[in-house]
């Protein structure tokens, strides 16, 4: 039942997103000192100046706040326990076999999935000569190992009537890897494997009992697209020919650190995407000291990018979007400080723009939607080189072939060489392995065969999901996806999902088209920086007709907060109440965290906090 006392919230933050940005655009449309270069008159009875440099309060800050976040988002990321032995079944119709100590009625079976998918033929013996095959209502195997079951728990289906059981084998269908399994008896408790006797090479199925949870939840297993991407990370490990290869290498190669550091566990293959969404906060942190000089702007900005909603529910799941936005922002940051570096110091220039091609290189490596990211630098390379030819004119010729040069090598080269270079680990299977697998024809078919099954799969998609969402409802954070829901015993629900802060996306929409105001009005070189940067990620979603959800909207969320952080540093210089105004906007974007904190991390809640507190609109968010 939808509450009507949850209707105020809505209209309290929109309102006071709409007041907010008001007065940004009353006060910014007086006569007041403007910011121009490094270093300006900070405001109206004030003779304060601006650093781009950080301080020494800038570390403290940027230290603190990435610390903090980093607390919060690895609490309740994962287990750090599961199986990690696995009974390898190197074909089909092989079988492992146990024996109870007495004949027991059993109630039940638990099994950890490992890699590779077919059915299992689990069957009980009385006597062990005669086997009853253990099957679903439809006939099918009652134990079952598909691309949706591997790496967590899962329950067999067993017969009603089976009777005192003594021996129990489970037949391999094809090559599979089966981690753990657990009998439970007529008491519903576990049977101890101390009380088996257990077939020679089997070991391995009952020796990590006490990694088996009471229940299901996300923090013991994969759920959404992790029953992609981590089992991808593990076969590259492995140098096996990947499941997934819809997306380019990098980022799983990158989930696959965190499996090596803490194993094949919720928590090994969360943990990297959770430390890159710690990693943007001091990246985001210099990228606003950079632009806007004062520290006040870029730790309130800052906070508002580590609170939103977005970047705490996509970072923490095992996807590889965390990895796309991270190199995104190092790529704007580079660019930005390419932009701003002196004339007068071309080999520094040069550097941070080199580093801005290696980041897209890296982004693109990671996922293709970097690929637009990359086309708004290029966009912000040619105004940045329109501008210099209107000024300098004919000056400028020698530095502009230069620099065509210099972004041919680092924007085409040396990203086209990271492209080609992160599918290593596909070289094996293909019969392309050793140190110079680059270098053979069967790594570069491998390549190349595979850039063509990603377009066709992207451009021929075509499916349904009951939370995906168009670009134009990201806009205004109507459709949420749901990314886990489940039940407990006592009757609450868990569930989380992917969406921006209300008050992020809907005053930094107000906040954009304000940025489009001064790029027109005043030539505003940061505010035409932000627009380009957001109109790069977000147009190409508006030609394309395929499936798409929220979470594509997260590149876009970095450049919301640009243009937020941008209002922080006006109103510090213009207001004399800017505290008030910077203070209360990250104050209520907290209190927003704290009270959607359970629908971000899977914490149990009522029914009646939902219909209060979250549930703002009834129709399109799905908690």
């Amino acid at each position: 039942m939808f509450s009507n006392l949850t209707i105020i919230f809505p209209l309290a933050v929109a309102l006071y997103a709409l007041l907010w940005c008001c007065r940004w655009a009353g006060i910014h449309a007086r006569a007041v000192p403007r910011l121009r270069g490094p270093r300006a008159e900070a405001g109206p009875a004030r003779q304060d100046t601006v650093s781009r440099r950080m301080s020494r309060l800038d570390w403290y800050l940027m230290g603190a706040l990435t610390l903090v976040y980093a607390v919060i988002a690895f609490i309740g990321l994962g287990d750090t326990d599961a199986p990690q032995t696995y009974l390898h079944f190197e074909q089909g119709n092989t079988y492992a076999q146990v024996e109870l100590a007495h004949p027991q009625t059993i109630t039940g079976a638990r099994y950890w999935s490992g890699l590779c998918t077919a059915d299992y033929l689990l069957q009980f013996s009385a006597d062990g000569e005669t086997w009853v095959d253990q099957v679903q209502s439809d006939g099918t195997s009652g134990m079952t190992q598909n691309y949706t079951q591997l790496f967590r728990w899962n329950d067999a289906v067993l017969n009603a009537d089976n009777g005192p059981v003594r021996y129990v084998r489970i037949t391999s269908g094809a090559e599979q890897y089966l981690g753990e399994v657990v009998l439970y008896g007529a008491d519903g408790a576990p049977i101890d494997p101390a009380e088996m006797t257990i077939a020679d090479g089997c070991e391995m199925l009952f020796d990590e009992q006490d990694t088996v949870p009471a229940e299901y939840s996300f923090k013991n297993g994969t759920y959404f697209d992790e029953i992609y991407f981590p089992r991808t990370a593990l076969e590259h490990i492995q140098e096996r020919w990947p499941y997934e290869i819809t997306h380019p290498p990098l980022g799983k190669m990158i989930i696959s650190l965190g499996i090596r550091l803490f194993g094949m566990t919720p928590f090994g293959w969360r943990s990297m995407g959770t430390l890159f969404g710690v990693l943007m906060l001091p990246m985001f942190y210099l990228l606003l000291k950079r632009m806007f000089g004062f520290t006040a702007a870029a730790a309130a900005g800052s906070g508002v990018f580590a609170l939103d909603f977005m970047h705490f529910a996509q970072t923490r799941l095992a996807t590889i979007d965390s990895y796309a936005v991270f190199f995104t922002i190092l790529m704007y940051l580079f660019m930005y400080m390419w932009l701003t570096e002196p004339p007068d110091r071309p080999r520094k220039k040069l550097l941070w723009l080199a580093l801005s091609g290696v980041s897209f290189g890296l982004g693109a490596a990671s996922k293709w939607v970097c690929i637009y990211a990359g086309a708004g630098l290029g966009v912000i390379w040619i105004v940045y080189w329109a501008v210099r030819f209107v000024r300098e004119k004919k000056a400028a010729l020698n530095a502009f072939w230069l620099n065509v040069g210099w972004c041919l090598i680092f924007f085409v080269v040396v990203p086209c060489f990271i492209y080609y270079a992160s599918y290593w680990a596909y070289g094996p299977s293909q019969g392309a392995d050793g140190p110079f697998r680059l270098f053979k024809k069967e790594y570069f078919k491998t390549v190349i065969d595979n850039q063509v099954y990603m377009w066709n799969y992207h451009s021929d998609l075509v499916s349904t999901h009951p939370y995906s969402s168009m670009w134009y409802q990201w806009l205004f954070d109507a459709r949420p996806i749901l990314y886990y829901l489940a039940s407990t015993a006592d009757g609450q629900t868990v569930s989380f999902a992917a969406f921006n802060c209300p008050l992020v996306s809907w005053a930094g929409l107000a906040a954009m088209a304000g940025m489009g105001w001064l790029a027109i009005r005043d030539r505003d070189e940061r505010a035409i920086f932000i627009l380009i940067g957001y109109l790069a990620n977000l147009l190409p979603w508006v030609l394309i007709t395929r499936l798409t959800f929220a979470y594509h909207y997260f590149p876009c969320t970095v450049f919301l907060v640009l243009a937020i952080s941008y209002i922080f540093c006006d109103l510090r210089r213009h207001d004399e109440r800017w505290r008030a105004s910077v203070g209360s906007f990250v104050a209520l974007t907290a209190v927003l965290f704290v009270i959607f904190y359970p629908v971000l991390a899977g914490v149990p809640r009522t029914a009646g906090y939902s219909q209060v507190f979250l549930k703002w609109f009834k129709d399109t968010w799905p908690f």
